[in-house]
């Protein structure tokens, strides 16, 4: 069933979520089912997330946030870190045309900034490049973790504000996050269920859906079905 189809079967039972975030999960497993070296499963990942961001912009989702390096992740090998940070410099290169033609604005979560400096700048000419686009963004989590981010929050409101003016508005306008859409629905694949230190503030009344699928297989359809899934749910906000 194309994604078209799916999204018509389900069209009367609920909206399309506007910010859509995914723990792209699986990447690993995926190689090792094919015996395959895990940077097969990573370049199968990137495939995924060219799928996967074509397919929200046709659905006309606002902002997908995609979980791509936690700040967990360096205690991986060197090797496969390494592996990554070559996979992120090759999708920027090859990718950023399209994001541009499509009007996609950029936005990175995260402390970049601990990367090498060639990645730096690549990154920063990425976002500078498509900072004038008006059309859906895509925000990339990279060197990534909540929990920093609310520490970090936490520490800049207390530098500049007494305690009783710190209230959710003031935290939420300081998190990485700032300004993009309420958080909608956050999709993990690969079968495990967890946040794993992933948008914990702003997933607070988001739906949460876990999916077998390994990532390097998560496509349109699977995206689709996520998005019919949440459109069934209700969502009352702690009402009736």
């Amino acid at each position: 069933m194309n994604t078209a189809s799916i999204l018509a079967t389900d069209e009367a039972t609920g909206a399309i979520p506007r910010h859509v975030a995914i723990i792209m999960d699986g990447n690993g497993r995926w190689a090792r089912q094919r015996h395959l070296p895990r940077l097969a499963g990573h370049k199968a990942g990137v495939e995924a997330v060219r799928r996967v961001t074509r397919a929200a912009r046709a659905m006309g989702i606002e902002a997908l946030t995609l979980y791509a390096f936690s700040s967990e992740n360096w205690r991986r090998p060197a090797e496969e870190v390494g592996d990554l940070m070559g996979l992120l410099r090759l999708f920027i290169r090859s990718d950023l045309a399209e994001l541009t033609r499509e009007n996609v604005r950029l936005r990175v979560i995260g402390d970049y900034r601990a990367f090498s400096a060639d990645l730096i700048a690549l990154i920063d000419n990425a976002i500078a490049r498509t900072a004038g686009n008006d059309g859906p963004l895509l925000a990339i989590a990279l060197n990534y973790g909540a929990q920093a981010e609310l520490a970090a929050a936490a520490r800049r409101l207390a530098a500049r504000l007494p305690a009783d003016e710190i209230d959710e508005a003031a935290i939420e306008a300081e998190l990485d996050t700032a300004g993009l859409p309420p958080l909608d629905l956050v999709v993990r694949t690969s079968g495990e269920q967890r946040l794993s230190n992933f948008l914990l503030w702003q997933a607070a009344y988001a739906e949460l859906l876990f999916v077998d699928t390994l990532w390097p297989d998560f496509d349109g359809d699977a995206l689709a079905e996520a998005v019919a899934a949440f459109g069934r749910r209700q969502r009352r906000y702690g009402g009736l």
